[in-house]
This record gives structure tokens, C-alpha cells and sequence, in this order.
């Protein structure tokens, strides 16, 4: 018995240093012109007779599948002799490679060209790197370290910006995939700034990586901002997250070639758009700032349970998007106005898109916000080719919970209480523990908060069903005023050169009388409409309740129907300037705490 004891342990001890050997890459840009590169990915020996290698579907902070693979060329393996050795396609996202021998280096060509939060792009300009867009995987390894070699262009001034730890050279090091497949990487001739931010009796680097055309003194600009932004949100937990290797970085892509996006990560945030800072993006990207670095606290370790693990292999799905993103929309442009980035009235202007948005849905009636958080993986940067009929069947759940977000601190500031303080009460509870949460957290450390009634109120009519708060009377607690023009006519479709382009909201005049996307707007009342006509130049000489005779086109036919119009029920949120000065005080309590 001794003897099989101590053969079990020695069995044991060589299993996990087996399983800390390597995995390890290294990626060139020789082709980088026309969005090539070259990976090498060399994998240990593997414990069974075949071994399994592939590429992700999905990425971390994204919902969707995005079936990376399909960007995978020239795919090759030799084994540790060097022999060329049998690659078998298993499935579209997946190969599988035969008795391999020792140690199998796998060499692929990799074609990127979207510059974003999820995917990569590699040109003359950058190699921008969502690393589960580029890197191939086994997940039999899936546990083990990384060690991971760029080759930047010399000859185009690359230098490197990731969260990844340095070893040497350009060589980076993950202790394992969670963590490197969370970690973008950008090699582009790039400024950066940095600045020190002391928390908890520890000093943290927050970088900034700016690949920009744009001149240093808007960069220097710019980075004032973001300063702000950084020291703003530690104000609302009282501290920064104990980042790994006490650095934070960002990562900006403000170029010609990149698509608007933003992604959180552990350590650091990918933020792209094609306006640089010369031309629109000083004042335009500071939000996606502020929004992916309020996610450090708020997804990142205070993380939903259904998205731990995250799986690479499907569609993430989690019915807390609702708090995980909504409430960071919340404080997205809170954060611009108490670092003063922007004033209280650009504030509250920008309050009416997103609660007109929201309050007019009719997709309320369908879904709550859990359930609007179970679409994500259809919205989130997924992609169709049938029709989709979003504006009556889904609400944002960026929008919705922000709105929802919004009226819950509004109601807890009516109590002496606040939405910062309940975030920092969840924070203490399950965010520095990174103890993931359920909604049933979420609602018991309300009701620990704010007492009992309050929290099974706001959860029972606002998230278990699709009730809206009271924002009215809400907004009058803080000086803004709600108000609705009551005599404009509506009609409820968009049109472009007369073509309705959007499907009418459901009980809308244009859905009641029958129309819908792709009609064309012949005549209203027998006067035609033309190119240039203004549409609701015309629409306004009518009155509410009036019965109007609409000729369009369908299909190459001409047809007719009869609508009636509504009072329009867009409202228009302002500051009120007949606010009260204890109004007005606590309106400036919450803007500026």
C-alpha cells in the first residue's frame, strides 16, 4: 500500500509539472500590406492520442458568436522532429491532429482588417490585436502559461502596448488563457502618457496608449480628461481595483481605418473610432472612456456568475446586462459631468434620446429587462441577413439600464441615500472578492441597503416586469423639468427621400393604418411629395386627431390607406429654471458628488 501511496504521488507531482509547460507563440507582420500575418503556436506534448486545436467564437465583454476561423489560412503542424505531420478539419471551427509526438508547432496565416473592440486588423499602420481573433487554442491546455513573442515592424516604428507582463524583449507572459485571451495588444507607432494614482496604500500606473494623428498638445489635452475620469469613478468606491501589476492601461485607435468600439478587459481597455482627436474625437470618445473604465469595478470583478467562466466555444449569455451594462451606461456621462467634462444642462440634454428611447418602446410589454439582457447574443455586434424587427421587440439594455439606473438613484437620494454608495455596498460584498453575482445578490444587498420594501418595489415592478418609475415626479426632486408637446401631430415612421426606412412602433398612426418599411410616401391629403419636400413642415399643418389620406407605393403598386394622428409622445427633459435653491442643491449634490 506505501508503495502505490508513493507511486500516486510521484504520478501526481510529474501530472502538474507536466501541466505547466508553455504554450508558446510567435507572430510576425512580413505581410502586413495586405492584412497578413504569420503565427506559430507550439503546444506541449499532450496526454492523449490526439490532440485538438481551434479557434474561438466568441470574445470577452462581446455576447455574440463571431466564428473567428474563418480568417485562418495556410494551416500547418510539424511535430517536435520537424516532420510534417496530418492536420484534420473536425468541424468549422476546429482541427484535430493525429498520435502527434512530443511537442506540435502549428503554423497558420491570419487575415485581420477590422480595427475594433473584438476583432483585428493588421495594415501598414497597426497590428491591433483582439488576442481570441488571432490566436489558436487547445483547450486541454487551456490552464497552462503562455508566452507569447511579437515581431514588431522595425521599419514602421512599432512599439508594443498590452496588460501582459514583459519577460524579455518582446516576449509577454499570461499565467493562463482566461488571461491572455483578455489582454489586447496594439503595435503601432503610438505616444503615451501616464500618470500615479495612489489607493489603499498602493501606487498605480494608469497608461494611455494613443495611436492618433493628431498633434501632443491635444493629446495633452486629452489626457487631462481622462485623468479626471480615472479619479472621478475611484471616488465612487473609495478606491481603485487592485490591478495586476498595479498598471492600467488604455489602449486608443482614433484612425481613418479603425470602427467606433470600446472593450473592457482586466487591466486594460481597447477604445477605437475613426474620428481622431483633430477632427471630432476630443469631444466624442470621451465617453467610451469613461464607460469601459467604470467597468474595472463594475464586470470585470464585480462580475455576473452566468459569464464564469467565460466560453470560448459558444454564445456568453447572462440576464444582468440590464446592471453589468445599463447602470455603467448610467454612469457613463455622470462621470463627464462630476469631472466637469461637460455642464448640467448638456447633462440633462443628453438624458431625452436615450429615455425617449426607452419609455416609448413598446417592447416593454414583451420583455423585462432580464429578458432583454438574454437577447444579447443577437444584438451584440451579431450579425443577420434576415430582417429583424428590433424597434418593436427590443430595448438596449445599455439604454434600458441606464434609464433604470437613473431612477434608482434619484429614489434612493429621496431617502438619504445614494446609487454610489449601494454600488461601493456591492463592491465590498462581492466585487473585491470577485465573488460573482446572481440577481437574487443584486437584490438581497438592496434590501440590505435600502430596507426591504424599497428593493422588492424597484425589483418587482422594474425588473421582473417592464414597469417604468415615476420620473416625472423623480425629476422634479432634482430641478428638471419632463414635458410634452401635447398639440404636435405624430405619425411614428422615418423616412428618408419618402421611403419609410424602420419599422413603425407597434400601435403608432403609420402601424395602425397599415404601413410599414419600404413604402414610399406618395401623397398625404393629395399633396404630392417630391425630393425635396419637408416632410414634417407638412405633417405639422395638421392637427392631432386628424384624419389623413396616404398614397404609397408597394411592391411597384400604388395603394392607399387612412391614418389618424396622435399626439406626439416625445418628451423634452431640460433643467427648470423655476427650481427651488434646496432643489437646485440637490440636484448639485448629485452631479457633483
Amino acid at each position: 500500500m506505501k508503495k502505490i501511496i508513493c507511486f500516486y504521488t510521484l504520478l501526481l507531482s510529474a501530472s502538474i509539472a507536466f501541466a505547466q509547460n508553455k504554450v508558446l507563440y510567435t507572430i510576425s507582420f512580413e505581410n502586413a500590406n495586405h492584412h497578413l500575418a504569420n503565427v506559430s503556436v507550439t503546444f506541449p506534448q499532450t496526454d492523449s492520442d490526439t490532440l485538438y486545436i481551434r479557434m474561438s467564437r466568441s470574445s470577452p465583454g462581446r455576447y455574440a458568436l463571431h466564428e473567428f476561423a474563418k480568417n485562418v489560412n495556410n494551416l500547418s503542424a510539424v511535430n517536435q522532429q520537424g516532420d510534417t505531420i496530418e492536420v484534420i478539419r473536425k468541424d468549422p471551427h476546429q482541427w484535430m491532429i493525429p498520435n502527434p509526438k512530443g511537442t506540435t508547432r502549428v503554423n497558420y496565416t491570419l487575415f485581420a482588417n477590422r480595427g475594433d473592440g473584438t476583432y483585428a486588423q493588421i495594415d501598414l499602420s497597426h497590428a491591433h490585436l483582439n488576442i481570441p481573433a488571432t490566436f489558436m487554442y487547445a483547450q486541454e491546455f487551456f490552464n497552462n502559461p503562455v508566452e507569447v513573442t511579437f515581431i514588431p515592424r522595425k521599419d514602421l516604428n512599432w512599439k508594443i502596448a498590452t496588460q501582459l507582463p514583459l519577460k524579455e524583449g518582446t516576449t509577454y507572459t499570461a499565467p493562463n488563457f482566461q488571461y491572455f485571451f483578455d489582454s489586447p495588444t496594439e503595435l503601432s507607432n503610438f505616444k503615451k502618457r501616464s500618470f500615479d494614482v495612489e489607493s489603499k496604500g498602493k501606487t498605480y500606473t494608469i497608461e494611455f496608449v494613443l495611436h492618433d494623428h493628431s498633434p501632443e498638445d491635444l493629446l495633452n489635452d486629452y489626457f487631462e480628461k481622462v485623468k479626471g475620469i480615472v479619479l472621478s469613478q475611484k471616488q465612487v468606491y473609495k478606491e481603485l481595483p487592485e490591478f495586476d501589476y498595479q498598471r492600467y492601461t488604455f489602449i486608443a485607435c482614433y484612425i481613418e481605418n479603425a470602427s467606433g468600439d470600446g472593450m473592457e478587459h482586466r487591466n486594460s481597455t481597447i477604445l477605437t473610432d475613426k474620428e481622431g482627436l483633430a477632427n471630432g474625437g476630443m469631444h466624442n470618445n470621451i465617453g467610451t472612456v469613461a464607460h469601459e473604465f467604470f467597468h474595472a469595478w463594475n464586470v470585470e470583478r464585480l462580475r455576473p456568475k452566468d459569464l464564469e467562466p467565460f466560453d470560448y466555444s459558444k454564445a456568453n449569455m447572462t440576464g444582468t446586462l440590464w446592471f453589468a451594462e445599463g447602470f455603467t451606461s448610467y454612469y457613463t456621462n455622470l462621470t463627464l459631468v462630476r469631472a466637469k467634462i461637460i455642464d448640467q444642462q448638456e447633462y440633462v440634454k443628453r438624458l431625452n434620446g436615450t429615455f425617449n428611447y426607452v419609455w416609448n418602446s413598446p417592447a416593454r410589454q414583451l420583455y423585462n429587462p432580464i429578458e432583454m439582457s438574454y437577447q444579447a447574443p443577437f444584438v451584440d455586434a451579431a450579425t443577420a441577413v434576415d430582417e429583424i424587427d428590433r424597434s418593436n421587440t427590443f430595448v438596449s439594455y445599455y439604454s434600458y439600464g441606464s434609464m433604470l439606473g437613473l431612477a434608482l438613484d434619484l429614489s434612493l437620494r429621496q431617502n438619504g441615500l445614494t446609487l454610489d454608495d449601494f454600488m461601493r455596498k456591492m463592491w465590498d460584498a462581492q466585487g473585491k472578492s470577485e465573488d460573482p453575482y446572481t440577481i437574487d445578490d443584486l437584490h438581497f444587498n438592496l434590501s440590505l441597503y435600502a430596507g426591504k420594501d424599497f428593493a422588492d418595489n424597484y425589483f418587482n415592478n422594474y425588473i421582473y416586469k417592464g414597469g417604468m418609475p415615476d420620473f416625472k415626479t423623480l425629476f422634479e426632486s432634482v430641478g428638471i423639468s419632463m414635458e410634452r408637446q401635447e398639440d404636435k401631430p405624430y405619425i411614428g415612421i422615418r423616412l428618408r427621400q419618402n421611403q419609410v426606412v424602420a419599422y413603425p412602433l407597434n400601435d403608432s398612426p403609420a402601424y395602425i393604418s397599415g404601413l410599414t418599411k419600404g413604402d414610399k410616401i406618395l401623397a398625404i391629403n393629395e399633396i404630392e411629395l417630391t425630393q425635396d419636400t419637408d416632410f414634417d413642415e407638412i405633417l405639422s399643418s395638421f392637427k392631432v386627431g386628424e384624419s389623413l389620406n396616404i398614397s404609397y407605393l408597394r411592391f411597384g403598386e400604388q395603394q392607399n390607406t387612412q391614418l389618424i394622428l396622435k399626439s406626439d409622445p416625445t418628451y423634452h427633459i431640460s433643467l427648470d429654471p423655476r427650481a427651488k435653491r434646496r432643489v437646485e442643491k440637490h440636484r448639485d449634490h448629485w452631479l457633483t458628488n
